[in-house]
């Protein structure tokens, strides 16, 4: 489990949906063609940035059998799984494992209740255990954020090889990377905070940025490997203009606008998220245009 190697510039593929909400697979061959062309290390479909949480267990082994498909075996494929009982997450996962995936990003359990520690890594255990998949555990949700001495007990689930750090918290990064980064790649989520994760040690990122910015997030994370600190807060700061033009509640909306501007098509987010409003999609162009993204 441990020999699957993410580094680097992972990039989520987001999940297009058409005028009737259905998955449009040909668009979605399309988007994962042109991260691949980026350069990224990885793709992950099916999390955050893919809408994973509204996806059937159908919808979801469709879009991971066509990632896996367009990818070749070029670069590892993560497959998302956001549900909030053991149960489902095995059914997903291996649902996943069926489609090709490599590897799977997994939410802990976030829906009002908070799991104990022990329960967490049980959770976790189970999922490692039935599907022999390895496991990203995606530390996203605020207020259900697994504290480093609960990672710490994750000795217990062997296939758990990466942490994806995100719920917007440096902090956590950096006390992950003190006390586990020899045991566990360490992915930073946190879209605005790239070069900072990379010079304190991130093994690379995960995250939806790259997906809007590909190419510039892959030479942000050479640079750092390089040493070329100048180059790397330009990089981070054309970067940073972006994201800051598309966080927000409504991000599936604003960033296929995003995808959409440079003459991309990630399709339509799914309702109840409607596009992205004029006033909206001025204000992306207005940063695209900034970061020389677009003319």
């Amino acid at each position: 489990m441990k020999d699957l190697d993410l580094h680097g510039m992972i990039s989520t593929v987001v999940t297009p949906f058409d005028e009737n909400d259905e998955v449009d697979l040909e668009l979605l061959r399309t988007e994962v063609k042109y991260l691949l062309g980026a350069g990224v290390t990885a793709i992950c479909a099916c999390g955050s940035t893919g809408e994973g949480q509204t996806l059937s267990l159908e919808e979801s082994a469709a879009i991971c059998r066509v990632v896996v498909e367009e990818v070749g075996g070029r670069v590892p494929v993560i497959g998302g799984v956001i549900q909030n009982s053991t149960a489902q997450a095995i059914r997903y996962g291996l649902a996943l494992r069926a489609a090709g995936v490599d590897a799977l990003q997994v939410t802990p359990v976030h829906y009002v209740f908070a799991p104990s520690a022990e329960e967490t890594v049980e959770h976790f255990r189970l999922i490692g255990e039935a599907t022999e998949l390895p496991l990203v555990l995606y530390n996203v949700v605020p207020w259900a954020l697994v504290p480093v001495d609960t990672i710490e007990q994750m000795q217990q689930v062997p296939q758990l090889v990466a942490i994806k750090q995100s719920g917007g918290d440096m902090h956590l990064l950096a006390d992950l990377l003190h006390r586990v980064r020899d045991r566990y790649r360490i992915l930073a989520a946190l879209d605005d905070l790239h070069y900072p994760a990379f010079v304190m040690g991130a093994h690379g990122a995960l995250a939806a940025i790259p997906t809007v910015t590909p190419a510039l997030s892959v030479q942000l994370w050479d640079a750092v490997q390089a040493g070329d600190h100048a180059l790397a807060l330009q990089l981070h700061e054309r970067i940073l203009t972006v994201w800051r033009a598309i966080d927000g509640p409504n991000l599936p909306a604003t960033l296929k606008a995003a995808l959409q501007l440079q003459g991309r098509d990630g399709g339509l987010p799914r309702q109840p998220f409607r596009p992205a409003t004029e006033v909206e999609r001025a204000r992306i162009a207005t940063a695209l245009r900034d970061a020389n993204l677009i003319d």
